[in-house]
């Protein structure tokens, strides 16, 4: 089966909550086959939706920006994304990304003892996301089951009774892998919340090599610039400019052992207009100086 080419754009409301339905009333489950690659801008892009949602790489490379956290995972990673989580998958390279989406109501009825006790405390818990290694005998097991349920999906004859079977064992393996205690410590931030600072995130990530203000970052979302402080500082406990000093020294990380670009284009390339700050900053955060990252990491 090849990667669905239907549609290339995520459709949101204003808030972010995707538009799309996942699957019926009477069997709240969709599969999908997709390629990041193929969506407008190499991403699907922002959203939210009140289902839970288990994705895997089965081939290629992406990043994944779920909730304040970003990952990057290459084939034979998977990643769980918790109800109500906001997230993007930004693409690497074209890739085979097959995924299921779907009402924890399919697992069992909220008024029953399943959901409040294996169920009803992962949704309320901070937990964002959790991701899969294949390089951890438990996890491995854990995509092993997600494989078989995407394998039933591509078969002649789907099999519901046989998909809710396999969901509620994944659902299982899962739980056991969790520290759900504490988890439950600190709860995650509103969807208005993680909107809000997910799209002034985006707006760096995509402005990173231009000047940008704090008026410039809290333009986007319509806040003050006190409220923006505040929004970073409690939800990824760093300053909004702070955040974009150290996206620009992960950008020219990169660079410096991807191009044979000298220090000072790169510097300029991703918006340090002073070589002597960018290799202060950047030997304070990598602890070598670019030239010696460059000799490291190339080497």
């Amino acid at each position: 089966m090849k990667p669905n080419d239907g549609y290339g754009k995520t459709i949101t409301d204003e808030s972010l909550r995707e538009m799309v339905r996942h699957g019926s009333e009477e069997y709240p489950f969709q599969y999908y086959l997709e390629d990041p690659w193929m969506f407008d801008f190499h991403c699907i892009d922002w959203h939210w939706h009140p289902e839970v949602e288990f994705v895997y790489m089965e081939k290629g490379e992406a990043e994944f920006l779920v909730g304040s956290d970003r990952y990057t995972l290459c084939a034979g990673n998977g990643i769980f994304i918790n109800s109500q989580v906001i997230h993007r998958i930004e693409a690497i390279e074209s890739a085979v990304v097959p995924n299921v989406v779907f009402s924890p109501s399919l697992l069992s009825q909220e008024e029953s003892l399943v959901y409040r006790k294996y169920i009803q405390p992962v949704l309320n818990s901070s937990l964002e996301s959790f991701v899969f290694s294949p390089d951890n005998p438990e996890q491995k097991d854990i995509l092993d089951i997600l494989r078989s349920t995407f394998a039933i999906q591509e078969s002649a004859n789907i099999n519901e009774m046989e998909t809710v079977e396999l969901l509620l064992k994944l659902w299982r393996r899962m739980y056991e892998n969790m520290d759900i205690t504490e988890n439950t410590s600190a709860p995650r931030s509103s969807v208005r919340t993680q909107a809000q600072l997910q799209i002034m995130m985006q707006f760096i990530h995509r402005n990173y090599p231009y000047q940008i203000s704090l008026d410039d970052i809290a333009g986007t979302v319509s806040l003050s610039k006190s409220s923006v402080l505040n929004l970073f500082s409690k939800t990824i406990h760093i300053s909004p400019i702070s955040y974009l000093v150290n996206y620009r020294l992960k950008r020219a990380a990169k660079l410096l052992i991807t191009t044979e670009d000298n220090i000072s284009s790169i510097a300029r390339d991703t918006g340090f207009e002073n070589i002597g700050y960018f290799c202060r900053k950047f030997k304070e955060t990598f602890h070598l100086t670019p030239g010696e990252y460059r000799k490291v990491r190339s080497g």
